[in-house]
């Protein structure tokens, strides 16, 4: 082993030694050293100089900790460039690509400036920093929740620090409500996005709690309840993304959605009555209608079918007086032109139609006087001469 070696294993024992000694020292503890047999304490004999043996010690040590790095001695300048060539360049590669999804894109900084945005795919930019990518999600659709939350959500401004406090409002009627709902949006500029506002969605949560109070506020709690849960929304997503667009965050809202709005808990057993009752109210009214539309279309069904009966029956003895005034009318034409001819055959045709009804006939002459005597009246008691 060359003398330079050595002195390079003497400096580095040194040091350890040092080290050693200055642990030793900031953690206040006197260790005694019996390794030698004298009486000194700790590292440092009384009189304030270092113990020989114990330096000679620790030289050795480091010399055989620092001569099994280096087996076969230390290395060339060649292999060290090398070396250091090596881990550059895998830095530089590792340092100088990166992968877009495809539902988002990258915004480039080169040296902490914009730059340009690159679409979804595999890009390279400058190494060591130079150039910064930062992916931004434009096609996914995120949310933030308010008074409740999701389990297994990443986004940290997508659940709720504190869900009671922001879901407590007051109405317009000076109640109290508990309102939970969802606000679904898409990033649209990511340079605004990312440059324009300090903590955008930390902003954006800002502006929709903002909003639904004060959309809130305008309305009566029954109506914020009941029947004003989609004028709510709808107004709340107008006025979220003005707010949005004046503050140019970058953003672009697709829905707010209400979830539960319940009253505070002292009062809830009263509304649950009161929501009863109206369910109850409406129940009854819908049953009315029912019945309404069940017995009125049949009525006025019925009263349609006696008025065309009534007209068919109208229709029938009209047509039937004036078809018998017809047939009058022609039988007397007839009449006056041979009176006894048509008499003989009126009187034919009513003894056709009259005589197949009756059952027993009785013929008498012009002399009999009465036919009673002809008659038996005891068998044909109810029935027709």
């Amino acid at each position: 082993m060359s003398a330079h070696h050595f002195n390079r294993i003497s400096f580095s024992g040194q040091c350890h030694c040092s080290k050693m000694l200055r642990v030793t020292t900031i953690e206040g503890k006197s260790m005694p050293d019996h390794s030698n047999g004298s009486n000194n304490e700790g590292p440092w004999n009384p009189k304030g100089r270092p113990n020989p043996g114990n330096f000679s010690a620790l030289f050795g040590q480091g010399g055989s900790q620092l001569g099994g790095l280096f087996p076969n001695g230390p290395p060339s300048l060649r292999n060290v460039i090398i070396a250091g060539a090596l881990i550059l360049s895998a830095l530089f590669a590792w340092s100088s690509y990166f992968t877009v999804p495809s539902d988002s894109i990258a915004v480039v900084q080169r040296f902490g400036k914009y730059s340009s945005e690159v679409p979804s795919g595999l890009h390279f930019k400058l190494p060591f920093g130079i150039d910064i990518a930062t992916i931004v999600p434009i096609k996914r659709q995120l949310k933030q929740e308010f008074g409740f939350t999701t389990p297994g959500a990443h986004d940290a401004y997508q659940t709720p620090t504190d869900g009671r406090l922001e879901t407590e409002m007051v109405t317009g009627d000076l109640n109290a409500a508990l309102v939970e709902w969802v606000l679904q949006y898409r990033i649209s500029d990511p340079v605004k996005f990312l440059f324009e506002v300090r903590e955008p969605r930390a902003t954006l949560r800002y502006v929709s709690e903002s909003v639904m109070r004060e959309v809130v506020g305008d309305r009566t709690v029954d109506e914020v309840i009941t029947i004003g849960r989609q004028e709510i929304e709808s107004e709340a997503l107008l006025k979220m993304q003005a707010l949005s667009s004046k503050y140019a965050m970058g953003i672009s809202i697709d829905q707010v959605q209400l979830k539960n709005i319940n009253p505070p808990g002292p009062v809830q057993s009263s509304f649950n009555e009161v929501n009863q009752a109206q369910q109850e109210k409406e129940r009854l009214i819908n049953e009315a209608r029912r019945e309404y539309n069940k017995v009125i279309p049949l009525a006025e069904g019925e009263k349609d079918q006696r008025i065309r009966e009534a007209d068919g029956y109208r229709l029938k003895r009209v047509n039937e007086a004036e078809g018998d005034a017809a047939r009058f009318s022609a039988l007397y034409s007839e009449y006056k032109k041979a009176p006894e001819v048509t008499r003989r055959r009126i009187y034919i045709e009513t003894m056709q139609s009259v005589l197949p009804g009756i059952k027993s006939k009785i013929v008498v002459d012009q002399t009999t006087g009465s036919i009673l005597p002809l008659l038996n009246l005891g068998s044909q008691q109810g029935s027709q001469p």
